[in-house]
């Protein structure tokens, strides 16, 4: 790869728990990562703008709002509006098993949930990028 992978980390709706997007995103930039973290309280609109300004590879969703199955939907629904297909849309929080699957067969990577390593997020996400992705 010609450049460090890029990745939004997001907060989505009005969950105000951040703590662990911090940690994931300081982690994904100690693995070489290119790290933009959008703060609280985004919209998936918001999110979806920010990732076309900063021409992202990856868009990590944390969340515990329990508004998972609606968030990642609609920023699928933005990506693919925006031909933005080959962006990575994954993330973690309080998400149970079955709404994986769901989510999982919508299109949306692979999801963590509590008691994830930080290595097993950023192999996933350098795993991918290598696969779909081609700079």
């Amino acid at each position: 790869m010609n450049r460090p992978i890029r990745v939004l980390v997001a907060k989505i709706g009005l969950d105000g728990h951040d703590r662990g997007a911090k940690v994931i995103a300081t982690a994904l930039r100690d693995a070489g990562m290119e790290v933009i973290y959008t703060g609280l309280r985004q919209t998936p609109e918001m999110v979806v703008q920010a990732a076309l300004q900063e021409d992202v590879d990856v868009i990590g969703v944390s969340i515990l709002s329990g508004a998972h199955l609606s968030v990642f939907k609609r920023l699928k629904e933005l990506l693919d509006q925006n031909q933005m297909q080959d962006v990575l849309i994954t993330g973690g929080g309080i998400i149970p098993a079955e709404d994986i699957d769901a989510l999982n067969s919508m299109g949306i990577g692979k999801l963590f949930t509590p008691g994830a390593h930080t290595h097993e997020i950023s192999d996933y996400i350098k795993s991918w990028v290598q696969e779909h992705r081609n700079f």
